[in-house]
């Protein structure tokens, strides 16, 4: 496999695609880390995240035509609008999801899988009568356009850079408010002991609603930087559903450390196999490494203690 290249060669390979891996990665973290939160405090299994994620990135979209048809001279400051619509859209959706559906659903897992899986193909459905089938891709500022040359033979595109910088700064911000916040206090409190938190004055059912709402808000941040990088359509969330549900179990439920941690392993992994052989033998390899190892240490890499 490596017998055709030369050592410079497969320094530059594994170089270049050591850094779309991070591309992938900070995709990953953004995804898992919304899930984590739903998955790994409130034990519920949202199968739409995915269509969550593609909310934010049509609101991105729409965000994008709109500043070019009616504030050009803004555009080039247009996504930093168009992350924080996402935000509130996917988040505002996620909390009337929990105040509809979810809520009568807790301590069912099988049946919160079950019900966000057809939620996630009425949303598909949803996007494909109101957007169309057709994937459709948003229209960079000149300042994300283009490519630092690190040296002759390695480049690394600056929008793959603004969105691993976007990642670092919503992950730092998620830790803080997860344990630094008084809300995030109340959280983990929940977590660990729903019935005293209840009984000392926590409203865990509003607790639990803001929970899922951020969960998803994070995933319409993610959408927003999937348009950086891809195409959007219909189904497109469907395609990063599985690999997140992999880095969030692989990393350990409930643990911001260990969704970080194996995220940047699948997403190395993945990005230099693919290379080498085709993208689905790349996925197989990695999922059943995944597996062997969650067959000796099923908890997950970083697993978090709880009382039971």
């Amino acid at each position: 496999m490596f017998g055709d290249y030369s050592i410079g060669d497969l320094g530059a390979i594994f170089a270049m695609q050591g850094f779309a891996g991070l591309i992938l990665f900070s995709v990953y973290v953004l995804m898992a880390l919304g899930l984590a939160i739903i998955f790994g405090q409130m034990g519920v299994i949202n199968m739409a995240h995915g269509e969550f994620m593609i909310l934010g990135a049509y609101v991105t979209w729409m965000t994008s035509g709109f500043f070019q048809s009616y504030l050009p001279s803004l555009f080039s400051g247009y996504f930093f609008v168009a992350m924080i619509l996402a935000f509130i859209a996917s988040g505002a959706l996620g909390m009337l999801v929990e105040w509809g559906l979810i809520r009568h659903l807790y301590k069912r897992p099988l049946d919160t899988l079950l019900a966000t899986w057809g939620l996630s193909l009425i949303l598909q459905q949803a996007y494909r009568s109101v957007f169309g089938a057709r994937e459709v891709g948003v229209e960079l500022p000149s300042w994300m356009m283009g490519s630092k040359q690190v040296t002759d033979t390695i480049e690394v595109p600056i929008n793959g850079i603004f969105v691993m910088c976007l990642t670092l700064a919503i992950t730092m911000v998620v830790a803080w408010i997860m344990f630094k916040s008084r809300w995030g206090q109340q959280v983990r409190a929940v977590v660990q002991n729903r019935v005293m938190a209840g009984a000392v004055g926590i409203n865990t059912e509003k607790v639990d609603r803001y929970t899922f709402g951020l969960g998803c808000g994070i995933a319409g941040i993610a959408g927003s930087a999937f348009t950086m990088i891809g195409s959007t359509g219909p189904t497109s969330g469907q395609l990063y559903i599985v690999d997140t549900f992999l880095v969030v179990v692989f990393g350990g439920a409930a643990s911001l450390f260990g969704t970080i941690a194996s995220a940047f392993t699948i997403s190395q992994a993945q990005s230099t196999m693919e290379f080498f052989m085709s993208g689905s033998m790349a996925k197989v390899l990695t999922l059943l490494s995944i597996v062997a190892i969650l067959m000796i240490r099923p908890q997950g890499l970083f697993a978090l203690k709880v009382r039971k």
